[in-house]
């Protein structure tokens, strides 16, 4: 054999034995191997070391690789392998494990392996890795969230993310919606609020002027102003009024200067419209939308709840019920503001008809009043959007407002207004821009039909779902007033 050839396999013996090694088995995940049965078969996991402990020459090793909360132990005895392997392998580091499934003697474990090789694939310092076996806060968690997904809190909330997120397209696409992708770029302001993030290309050291001194768009890619949207709303209607019913879900904004737990500046928005529903065909579809959610979080994310139960919200479970078991109560607006009124409670925030509820207000109504979720109709027009469907009294619109406990507010939705002259009045009598909609009301002109639609923001269903109690830990980077980061 050549020199350099021998040369080559004694640098390369490593690499050789680790490639060996890996490709004698394949991996099983941990959720299988802990819900397998102990035959004393041979297995192969690959995962992050949680913990590691030292008992009288036997080390044992919790391994986690993200696919349940639970870890699975590895026993390896010290005599067996390399000092220096058992010395680098601390909190935080990456393995592969090779050995023998067996039945755990431990408690709170069925099984567990008795390490036959190890190979570390990346190690963590004790001294600089921050995720120590200790308490850390929330807030410190999120200054660091590019590692807060490896901790057992954050690894329930992202799975149950997930699964909601497939739970959400499962109820749709089984009862025949569409999913219908809508932009996020937008020359309109859906709700007429105007905190919106701009979109433009123009070099912001040398905008160009129009003959009144504004920002020339013309000049700019879309040779108009453009923004992203704060809903796919406006958009998913055209959809719903062609192919009868669709679905959007994706990323909205809002540059809503707002620092508090209930707000982000980038969110997600889930948007079902439907041609032919009217107001109460939407309450209808809105109430088995949720409880088939919190029915799919029950039967599919038990071990996670359970865990964020114990850790963050003891009635988590609990509240989760109570919504799936009583039917939501329906009330009209004027009907909630005279229970309010008469209360005999002195509010943070006035009672009167004609201004919003707020938070109190709604929790009061679910969690004392009905002891049960509620959905309120027909608020006053001057308090709600330009396309909700106007009521025959002039004052009120077919709106309406999904309660939940211990959050409030957690769907809002209408029959939309399918009346060309009193859509195009009440753009007018906002003051909103009539050329930005002139496709929007078209629709109302060829082939005009009764439709309903409602919006459901993503974390703070999530917020209710994982009893967390800020909407920043709800979503994997939170994008919110002076924070920007990962």
């Amino acid at each position: 054999m050549k020199p350099g050839i021998i040369c080559f396999i004694i640098a390369n013996f490593g690499v050789l034995k680790r490639n060996a090694f890996l490709g004698m088995m394949k991996r099983t995940k941990v959720k299988e191997l802990l819900a397998a049965a102990p035959a004393g078969t041979d297995v192969m996991v690959k995962g992050w070391v949680r913990t590691k402990r030292d008992s009288k020459g036997i080390i044992f090793l919790a391994v986690n690789d993200g696919s349940t909360i639970n870890n699975i132990q590895v026993v390896a005895e010290a005599a067996k392998f390399d000092t220096g392997l058992l010395k680098d392998i601390n909190t935080g580091a990456s393995v592969a494990v090779k050995g023998r499934l067996v039945e755990s003697h431990g408690k709170g474990q069925r099984v567990e392996i008795q390490a036959a090789e190890i190979i570390l694939y990346g190690k963590a310092d004790p001294e600089v890795y921050p995720l120590q076996k200790k308490g850390h806060t929330l807030e410190f968690l999120r200054e660091i969230a590019h590692l807060r997904f490896r901790t057992n809190t954050f690894g329930a909330v992202f799975r149950m993310r997930h699964a909601m997120a497939f739970a959400i397209h499962k109820y749709f696409n089984d009862k025949g919606f569409c999913y219908l992708h809508t932009p996020i770029i937008t020359g309109s302001d859906c709700e007429g609020a105007g905190e919106m993030f701009h979109v433009t290309t123009l070099d912001l050291n040398n905008i160009p002027k129009n003959p009144a001194g504004g920002a020339d768009f013309s000049k700019d890619f879309f040779a108009k102003e453009t923004n992203l949207t704060v809903s796919g709303q406006l958009e998913g209607e055209l959809g719903a009024l062609a192919l009868g019913e669709i679905y959007t879900f994706g990323p909205t904004f809002r540059a809503e200067n707002s620092n508090t737990p209930r707000h982000l500046a980038e969110f997600w928005m889930i948007e079902p419209e439907m041609a032919f529903y009217d107001i109460t065909d939407n309450m209808d579809l809105a109430e088995d939308f949720l409880k088939y959610l919190i029915n799919y979080a029950l039967e599919n994310c038990r071990d996670d709840l359970d865990f964020l139960t114990s850790m963050y919200d003891k009635g988590l479970i609990d509240r989760l019920k109570f919504v799936l078991d009583n039917p939501f109560e329906r009330i009209t607006y004027t009907t909630a503001v005279k229970i309010l009124e008469d209360a005999g409670r002195k509010w943070e925030f006035p009672v009167e008809w004609g201004r919003d509820l707020q938070a109190e207000h709604e929790r009061y109504l679910v969690e004392v009043h009905y002891k049960r979720p509620v959905i309120i109709t027909d608020y006053p027009k001057a308090i709600k959007a330009f396309y909700m469907k106007q009521n025959e009294d002039g004052k009120t619109v077919k709106a309406m407002d999904v309660l939940f406990p211990g959050i409030g507010e957690v769907i809002g939705g209408s029959q939309r207004e399918e009346d060309y002259d009193k859509l195009l009045n009440r753009i007018r009598e906002l003051g909103l821009k009539e050329k930005d909609f002139w496709w929007y009301l078209e629709t109302r002109k060829f082939g005009t039909a009764p439709h309903s639609g409602f919006g459901l923001g993503f974390e703070r269903l999530m917020l209710f779902m994982t009893g967390m109690s800020n909407i920043r830990d709800v979503i994997p980077f939170p994008r919110t007033p002076r924070n920007a980061e990962f």
